[in-house]
């Protein structure tokens, strides 16, 4: 069984990939949590992950409103092409660098649940049919919701294991 097999199994699988990353965060001492590791890549701490999160659910929030009201959504951003998403993936953590952390948890909790009500409010055959929505062109939901859950997550979980394994080394 794949993850396209219900509804059902695509909403599990979403939230069990998002209490697997909580749970990598929760792994590190409640007093270490803010803690900023050196790594080369952008995201350097719990925060950093958890806002690109955010605003990727709010990008995916406003898309789904505007096709869903009929408009053409600009993607992935005003100003951004899909060959520019590393410009836009630096904006996005330029962003937020004086968010807190507890605010950040907040804040992506709160986006996934939205996103969660959002495959809820529709059937299986609207989130699996492609060309369903003017606005996904030649996709489907499924597609949308994915890369912005699990496949965004799956990429979550990897640099939270990174900054949680160099946290946990640190003698601090």
């Amino acid at each position: 069984m794949t993850i396209t097999d219900s509804k059902e199994l695509l909403l599990t699988t979403i939230q069990e990939s998002f209490e697997q990353l909580f749970a990598i965060i929760e792994s590190v001492p409640t007093r270490k949590r803010k803690l900023t590791v050196d790594v080369e890549e952008r995201d350097k701490n719990f925060r950093d992950v958890l806002m690109h999160l955010y605003e990727w659910h709010a990008m995916l929030e406003r898309w789904y409103n505007e096709g869903m009201n009929g408009d053409t959504p600009t993607m992935p951003a005003p100003g951004y092409q899909w060959r520019t998403l590393d410009k836009l993936n630096n904006q996005i953590w330029a962003n937020y660098q004086d968010e807190s952390l507890t605010n950040a948890i907040k804040k992506v909790k709160l986006s996934h649940q939205r996103i969660i009500q959002l495959i809820e409010s529709h059937t299986y055959d609207e989130i699996m049919t492609k060309k369903q929505y003017k606005w996904t062109k030649t996709s489907n939901l499924y597609s949308y919701f994915v890369a912005n859950t699990v496949d965004h997550y799956k990429w979550a979980i990897k640099k939270c294991t990174v900054i949680a394994k160099k946290i946990h080394e640190l003698d601090v």
